[in-house]
Protein backbone atom coordinates (compact mmCIF):
# COMPACT_ATOMS: atom_id res chain seq x y z
CA UNK A 1 0.00 0.00 0.00
CA UNK A 2 1.44 3.36 -0.99
CA UNK A 3 1.91 6.24 1.45
CA UNK A 4 -0.92 8.12 -0.28
CA UNK A 5 -3.33 5.19 0.18
CA UNK A 6 -2.50 4.48 3.83
CA UNK A 7 -5.39 5.65 6.05
CA UNK A 8 -4.52 8.20 8.70
CA UNK A 9 -6.57 9.81 11.44
CA UNK A 10 -4.88 13.13 10.67
CA UNK A 11 -5.19 13.09 6.87
CA UNK A 12 -7.45 15.72 5.30
CA UNK A 13 -11.07 14.91 6.04
CA UNK A 14 -10.20 12.46 8.84
CA UNK A 15 -11.24 13.03 12.51
CA UNK A 16 -7.86 14.32 13.67
CA UNK A 17 -7.21 16.64 10.76
CA UNK A 18 -8.84 19.64 12.42
CA UNK A 19 -6.55 19.76 15.46
CA UNK A 20 -3.39 17.95 14.46
CA UNK A 21 -0.45 20.23 13.55
CA UNK A 22 0.16 20.45 9.83
CA UNK A 23 3.37 22.48 9.95
CA UNK A 24 6.56 21.45 11.80
CA UNK A 25 7.25 25.15 12.42
CA UNK A 26 3.97 25.51 14.31
CA UNK A 27 0.83 27.40 13.37
CA UNK A 28 0.00 30.81 14.82
CA UNK A 29 -3.29 31.31 16.65
CA UNK A 30 -4.67 34.74 17.45
CA UNK A 31 -4.28 35.58 21.12
CA UNK A 32 -2.14 32.50 21.84
CA UNK A 33 1.54 33.49 22.05
CA UNK A 34 4.10 30.76 21.54
CA UNK A 35 7.25 30.53 23.62
CA UNK A 36 9.05 32.27 20.78
CA UNK A 37 6.82 35.31 21.04
CA UNK A 38 6.98 36.11 24.77
CA UNK A 39 9.54 38.27 26.53
CA UNK A 40 11.30 35.66 28.64
CA UNK A 41 14.02 37.10 30.84
CA UNK A 42 17.06 35.44 32.46
CA UNK A 43 16.25 34.54 36.07
CA UNK A 44 19.44 32.80 37.21
CA UNK A 45 22.73 31.87 35.61
CA UNK A 46 25.35 29.32 36.59
CA UNK A 47 28.92 30.52 36.16
CA UNK A 48 32.21 28.69 36.17
CA UNK A 49 35.02 31.11 37.08
CA UNK A 50 33.04 34.17 35.88
CA UNK A 51 31.80 32.62 32.62
CA UNK A 52 28.10 31.79 32.35
CA UNK A 53 27.67 28.16 31.34
CA UNK A 54 23.93 27.86 31.85
CA UNK A 55 21.30 30.61 31.87
CA UNK A 56 17.73 29.85 32.94
CA UNK A 57 14.99 32.06 31.47
CA UNK A 58 11.46 32.50 32.70
CA UNK A 59 8.87 34.87 34.14
CA UNK A 60 7.97 36.02 37.64
CA UNK A 61 4.86 37.84 38.88
CA UNK A 62 4.18 39.44 42.28
CA UNK A 63 0.63 40.33 43.31
CA UNK A 64 -0.60 42.11 46.44
CA UNK A 65 -4.33 41.64 46.91
CA UNK A 66 -5.65 42.37 43.44
CA UNK A 67 -2.74 44.57 42.30
CA UNK A 68 0.16 43.39 40.15
CA UNK A 69 3.12 44.99 41.90
CA UNK A 70 5.92 43.40 39.88
CA UNK A 71 6.12 41.49 36.60
CA UNK A 72 9.36 40.25 35.06
CA UNK A 73 9.78 38.17 31.94
CA UNK A 74 6.40 39.00 30.43
CA UNK A 75 2.82 38.15 31.37
CA UNK A 76 3.12 34.73 29.78
CA UNK A 77 0.11 32.53 28.97
CA UNK A 78 0.58 29.06 30.48
CA UNK A 79 -1.42 26.15 31.88
CA UNK A 80 -1.69 26.12 35.66
CA UNK A 81 -1.30 22.32 35.76
CA UNK A 82 -0.90 20.82 39.24
CA UNK A 83 -0.23 24.21 40.81
CA UNK A 84 -4.02 24.69 40.70
CA UNK A 85 -4.92 21.81 43.02
CA UNK A 86 -5.56 24.04 46.07
CA UNK A 87 -7.90 26.09 43.86
CA UNK A 88 -9.72 23.01 42.55
CA UNK A 89 -10.26 21.69 46.07
CA UNK A 90 -11.98 24.94 47.05
CA UNK A 91 -15.11 23.91 45.16
CA UNK A 92 -15.38 20.79 47.33
CA UNK A 93 -14.59 22.29 50.74
CA UNK A 94 -18.13 21.92 52.11
CA UNK A 95 -18.61 18.31 51.05
CA UNK A 96 -15.22 17.16 52.34
CA UNK A 97 -14.85 19.34 55.44
CA UNK A 98 -16.23 16.95 58.06
CA UNK A 99 -15.61 13.80 56.03
CA UNK A 100 -11.86 13.75 55.35
CA UNK A 101 -9.08 13.72 57.90
CA UNK A 102 -6.39 16.39 57.75
CA UNK A 103 -4.03 13.89 56.10
CA UNK A 104 -6.62 13.12 53.42
CA UNK A 105 -7.25 16.81 52.83
CA UNK A 106 -3.53 17.40 52.39
CA UNK A 107 -3.07 14.55 49.90
CA UNK A 108 -6.06 15.92 47.94
CA UNK A 109 -4.00 19.09 47.29
CA UNK A 110 -0.77 17.25 46.55
CA UNK A 111 1.49 16.24 43.70
CA UNK A 112 3.15 13.53 45.72
CA UNK A 113 6.21 11.34 45.21
CA UNK A 114 4.29 8.07 45.47
CA UNK A 115 5.87 7.03 48.77
CA UNK A 116 4.11 4.53 51.02
CA UNK A 117 2.55 7.27 53.17
CA UNK A 118 1.27 9.07 50.07
CA UNK A 119 -0.35 5.97 48.60
CA UNK A 120 -1.94 5.03 51.93
CA UNK A 121 -3.43 8.51 52.41
CA UNK A 122 -4.82 8.62 48.86
CA UNK A 123 -6.29 5.12 49.01
CA UNK A 124 -8.01 5.85 52.32
CA UNK A 125 -10.22 8.51 50.70
CA UNK A 126 -12.22 5.93 48.73
CA UNK A 127 -13.74 2.57 49.58
CA UNK A 128 -11.81 -0.24 47.89
CA UNK A 129 -14.86 -1.02 45.79
CA UNK A 130 -14.55 2.48 44.26
CA UNK A 131 -10.89 2.28 43.28
CA UNK A 132 -11.80 1.15 39.79
CA UNK A 133 -13.48 4.49 39.13
CA UNK A 134 -10.22 6.41 39.35
CA UNK A 135 -8.95 7.41 35.91
CA UNK A 136 -5.51 8.91 36.55
CA UNK A 137 -2.83 7.09 34.52
CA UNK A 138 -0.74 4.14 35.61
CA UNK A 139 2.60 5.32 36.96
CA UNK A 140 5.53 4.48 39.22
CA UNK A 141 6.81 6.56 42.17
CA UNK A 142 8.77 9.72 41.41
CA UNK A 143 11.66 8.65 43.63
CA UNK A 144 14.35 6.86 41.64
CA UNK A 145 14.39 3.60 43.61
CA UNK A 146 10.63 3.31 43.29
CA UNK A 147 10.80 3.79 39.54
CA UNK A 148 13.15 0.84 39.29
CA UNK A 149 11.39 -1.72 41.48
CA UNK A 150 7.67 -0.93 41.33
CA UNK A 151 5.15 -1.94 38.72
CA UNK A 152 2.93 0.91 37.45
CA UNK A 153 -0.22 1.56 39.47
CA UNK A 154 -2.69 4.44 39.47
CA UNK A 155 -2.04 5.12 43.15
CA UNK A 156 1.61 5.87 42.47
CA UNK A 157 0.59 8.67 40.13
CA UNK A 158 1.40 12.07 41.57
CA UNK A 159 -2.25 13.18 41.22
CA UNK A 160 -3.99 10.15 42.75
CA UNK A 161 -5.00 12.04 45.90
CA UNK A 162 -6.73 14.74 43.89
CA UNK A 163 -8.62 12.21 41.77
CA UNK A 164 -9.73 10.27 44.85
CA UNK A 165 -10.94 13.45 46.58
CA UNK A 166 -12.93 14.56 43.53
CA UNK A 167 -14.60 11.16 43.30
CA UNK A 168 -15.42 11.18 47.01
CA UNK A 169 -16.90 14.69 46.80
CA UNK A 170 -19.00 13.83 43.75
CA UNK A 171 -20.39 10.79 45.54
CA UNK A 172 -21.35 12.96 48.50
CA UNK A 173 -23.09 15.34 46.09
CA UNK A 174 -24.99 12.46 44.55
CA UNK A 175 -23.45 13.38 41.20
CA UNK A 176 -22.72 11.05 38.32
CA UNK A 177 -19.03 10.15 38.49
CA UNK A 178 -18.84 8.76 34.97
CA UNK A 179 -16.92 11.22 32.82
CA UNK A 180 -15.55 13.15 35.80
CA UNK A 181 -12.33 13.87 33.86
CA UNK A 182 -14.13 15.64 30.99
CA UNK A 183 -14.28 19.44 30.64
CA UNK A 184 -18.07 19.15 30.38
CA UNK A 185 -18.30 17.78 33.95
CA UNK A 186 -20.35 20.15 36.16
CA UNK A 187 -17.58 20.45 38.75
CA UNK A 188 -15.20 21.78 36.09
CA UNK A 189 -17.67 24.48 35.08
CA UNK A 190 -17.91 25.41 38.77
CA UNK A 191 -14.12 25.49 38.98
CA UNK A 192 -13.90 28.10 36.24
CA UNK A 193 -16.43 30.22 38.13
CA UNK A 194 -14.24 29.92 41.23
CA UNK A 195 -11.27 31.28 39.26
CA UNK A 196 -13.36 34.27 38.13
CA UNK A 197 -14.35 34.90 41.74
CA UNK A 198 -10.81 34.66 43.12
CA UNK A 199 -9.18 36.91 40.52
CA UNK A 200 -12.17 39.29 40.72
CA UNK A 201 -12.81 39.26 36.99
CA UNK A 202 -16.33 38.17 36.08
CA UNK A 203 -15.50 38.25 32.36
CA UNK A 204 -12.51 35.90 32.52
CA UNK A 205 -12.63 32.73 30.47
CA UNK A 206 -9.79 30.43 29.42
CA UNK A 207 -8.40 30.81 25.92
CA UNK A 208 -7.61 27.09 25.91
CA UNK A 209 -8.65 24.02 27.89
CA UNK A 210 -6.30 21.05 27.54
CA UNK A 211 -5.91 17.57 28.99
CA UNK A 212 -3.40 17.55 31.87
CA UNK A 213 -0.93 14.73 32.40
CA UNK A 214 -3.31 13.08 34.87
CA UNK A 215 -6.26 13.22 32.47
CA UNK A 216 -8.14 16.07 34.15
CA UNK A 217 -8.73 19.29 32.19
CA UNK A 218 -6.38 22.22 32.81
CA UNK A 219 -7.09 25.82 31.80
CA UNK A 220 -4.79 28.48 30.40
CA UNK A 221 -3.97 31.47 32.59
CA UNK A 222 -1.42 34.23 32.44
CA UNK A 223 1.34 34.28 35.05
CA UNK A 224 -0.26 37.41 36.53
CA UNK A 225 -3.61 35.63 36.87
CA UNK A 226 -1.93 32.72 38.63
CA UNK A 227 -0.29 35.13 41.07
CA UNK A 228 -3.72 36.71 41.70
CA UNK A 229 -5.05 33.27 42.62
CA UNK A 230 -2.23 32.64 45.08
CA UNK A 231 -2.74 36.04 46.64
CA UNK A 232 -6.38 35.06 47.14
CA UNK A 233 -5.25 31.89 48.94
CA UNK A 234 -3.78 34.13 51.64
CA UNK A 235 -6.86 36.32 51.76
CA UNK A 236 -9.10 33.27 52.18
CA UNK A 237 -6.77 31.28 54.45
CA UNK A 238 -9.24 31.27 57.36
CA UNK A 239 -12.30 30.56 55.22
CA UNK A 240 -11.68 26.84 54.66
CA UNK A 241 -9.33 23.93 55.39
CA UNK A 242 -6.93 24.32 52.46
CA UNK A 243 -4.27 26.43 54.21
CA UNK A 244 -4.29 24.54 57.52
CA UNK A 245 -4.26 21.03 56.05
CA UNK A 246 -1.34 21.77 53.73
CA UNK A 247 0.63 23.24 56.64
CA UNK A 248 -0.16 20.42 59.03
CA UNK A 249 1.12 17.76 56.62
CA UNK A 250 3.66 19.43 54.30
CA UNK A 251 5.43 16.17 53.48
CA UNK A 252 2.22 14.87 51.91
CA UNK A 253 2.11 17.81 49.48
CA UNK A 254 5.25 16.76 47.59
CA UNK A 255 7.52 14.56 49.62
CA UNK A 256 11.15 14.14 50.58
CA UNK A 257 13.33 17.01 49.31
CA UNK A 258 10.52 18.41 47.18
CA UNK A 259 10.55 22.17 46.84
CA UNK A 260 6.97 22.93 47.87
CA UNK A 261 7.13 20.68 50.94
CA UNK A 262 10.42 22.27 52.01
CA UNK A 263 9.11 25.82 51.54
CA UNK A 264 5.98 25.13 53.59
CA UNK A 265 8.11 23.82 56.45
CA UNK A 266 10.55 26.73 56.20
CA UNK A 267 7.73 29.27 56.18
CA UNK A 268 6.54 28.46 59.69
CA UNK A 269 2.86 28.71 58.79
CA UNK A 270 3.28 31.90 56.75
CA UNK A 271 3.85 30.39 53.31
CA UNK A 272 1.83 28.00 51.18
CA UNK A 273 3.73 26.60 48.18
CA UNK A 274 2.63 24.39 45.31
CA UNK A 275 4.64 23.09 42.39
CA UNK A 276 3.20 22.63 38.93
CA UNK A 277 4.46 20.63 35.97
CA UNK A 278 6.70 22.17 33.35
CA UNK A 279 8.35 24.79 35.49
CA UNK A 280 5.70 26.31 37.76
CA UNK A 281 5.91 27.32 41.41
CA UNK A 282 3.18 29.22 43.23
CA UNK A 283 3.75 30.96 46.57
CA UNK A 284 1.01 32.35 48.84
CA UNK A 285 2.70 34.43 51.53
CA UNK A 286 1.35 36.05 54.67
CA UNK A 287 3.63 39.04 55.31
CA UNK A 288 3.32 42.22 57.35
CA UNK A 289 4.40 44.36 54.38
CA UNK A 290 1.56 42.97 52.27
CA UNK A 291 -1.57 42.81 54.46
CA UNK A 292 -3.92 41.83 51.60
CA UNK A 293 -1.93 38.71 50.77
CA UNK A 294 1.16 38.28 48.60
CA UNK A 295 1.02 35.90 45.64
CA UNK A 296 4.19 35.08 43.71
CA UNK A 297 4.42 32.76 40.70
CA UNK A 298 7.63 31.58 39.04
CA UNK A 299 7.57 30.02 35.57
CA UNK A 300 10.70 28.45 34.07
CA UNK A 301 10.67 28.85 30.28
CA UNK A 302 12.16 25.49 29.35
CA UNK A 303 10.11 23.44 31.79
CA UNK A 304 10.74 21.91 35.18
CA UNK A 305 14.17 22.60 36.67
CA UNK A 306 14.07 21.95 40.39
CA UNK A 307 17.61 23.22 40.93
CA UNK A 308 17.10 26.59 39.23
CA UNK A 309 13.64 27.07 40.73
CA UNK A 310 15.01 26.33 44.19
CA UNK A 311 17.67 29.04 43.84
CA UNK A 312 15.10 31.56 42.62
CA UNK A 313 12.66 30.67 45.40
CA UNK A 314 15.46 30.91 47.97
CA UNK A 315 16.19 34.45 46.81
CA UNK A 316 12.54 35.54 46.62
CA UNK A 317 11.74 34.18 50.08
CA UNK A 318 15.03 35.48 51.46
CA UNK A 319 14.19 39.11 50.77
CA UNK A 320 10.97 38.56 52.73
CA UNK A 321 12.87 37.23 55.74
CA UNK A 322 12.20 33.53 55.15
CA UNK A 323 15.27 31.27 55.06
CA UNK A 324 15.20 28.35 52.64
CA UNK A 325 18.01 25.82 52.77
CA UNK A 326 20.06 25.00 49.70
CA UNK A 327 19.89 21.32 48.73
CA UNK A 328 21.94 21.79 45.57
CA UNK A 329 25.50 22.74 46.50
CA UNK A 330 27.37 23.38 43.28
CA UNK A 331 30.98 22.41 42.67
CA UNK A 332 33.02 24.67 40.41
CA UNK A 333 29.83 26.39 39.22
CA UNK A 334 28.07 29.09 41.23
CA UNK A 335 24.47 30.33 40.85
CA UNK A 336 23.81 34.06 40.41
CA UNK A 337 20.35 35.61 40.65
CA UNK A 338 19.09 38.23 38.19
CA UNK A 339 17.91 41.32 40.16
CA UNK A 340 14.65 41.58 38.20
CA UNK A 341 13.06 38.64 40.02
CA UNK A 342 12.16 40.96 42.95
CA UNK A 343 10.60 44.44 43.10
CA UNK A 344 13.07 47.32 43.21
CA UNK A 345 12.46 47.92 46.92
CA UNK A 346 14.02 44.53 47.72
CA UNK A 347 17.21 44.86 45.67
CA UNK A 348 19.35 45.71 48.69
CA UNK A 349 18.07 42.67 50.61
CA UNK A 350 18.59 40.50 47.53
CA UNK A 351 22.33 41.14 47.67
CA UNK A 352 22.45 39.57 51.13
CA UNK A 353 20.86 36.26 50.09
CA UNK A 354 23.89 34.13 49.28
CA UNK A 355 23.13 31.51 46.65
CA UNK A 356 26.05 29.23 47.44
CA UNK A 357 27.30 27.43 50.52
CA UNK A 358 30.84 27.54 51.84
CA UNK A 359 33.25 25.69 49.62
CA UNK A 360 36.93 24.91 49.37
CA UNK A 361 38.38 27.20 46.69
CA UNK A 362 41.25 24.79 46.15
CA UNK A 363 38.73 22.28 44.76
CA UNK A 364 37.06 24.79 42.45
CA UNK A 365 40.02 26.30 40.61
CA UNK A 366 43.57 25.61 39.50
CA UNK A 367 46.01 27.25 41.88
CA UNK A 368 48.64 27.45 39.14
CA UNK A 369 46.54 29.81 37.02
CA UNK A 370 46.90 33.55 37.36
CA UNK A 371 43.36 34.80 36.74
CA UNK A 372 44.56 38.38 36.41
CA UNK A 373 46.82 37.45 33.54
CA UNK A 374 44.22 36.21 31.06
CA UNK A 375 44.53 32.68 32.32
CA UNK A 376 48.24 32.37 31.44
CA UNK A 377 49.72 29.81 33.84
CA UNK A 378 52.42 30.70 36.30
CA UNK A 379 55.45 28.51 36.41
CA UNK A 380 54.43 25.91 39.02
CA UNK A 381 58.12 25.26 39.75
CA UNK A 382 59.09 28.92 40.18
CA UNK A 383 59.82 28.57 43.89
CA UNK A 384 61.91 25.42 43.54
CA UNK A 385 65.65 25.39 43.67
CA UNK A 386 67.56 25.06 40.44
CA UNK A 387 70.23 22.45 39.84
Amino acid sequence: MSEEQRPSSVAPGRPGSGIYPSNPLGENHEGIPTGRDVEWEPLVDFRRLDVSENTIHGAVAWVHGNEIIHSFGGNVLVYGRSMMKPIIMKIFIDELDDILTDEQKAIACSSHNGDTEHVAAAQSILAESEWGLMQCPLDVPLIQFGRQVRRPRRWFHTCSGEHAAILRALRLRGANRAGYTLPTAPWFIEYQEKIREMIRDKDWKPLRIAKDGCGLPTVSNTVNELALLFSALVREKDDDWIWDSMHQYPDLIGGFNRLDSTIIKAGGGRVLAKEGADGLLGLAIEHEDWPEGLGIVIKIAHGWNSQATWYIARAVLGVLGIDLRNPYPLHRQKAFIVPGIVPEQYLQQLETVVTWDEWDPDRDRFQVLNNHNNGEPKDPHANEGRM
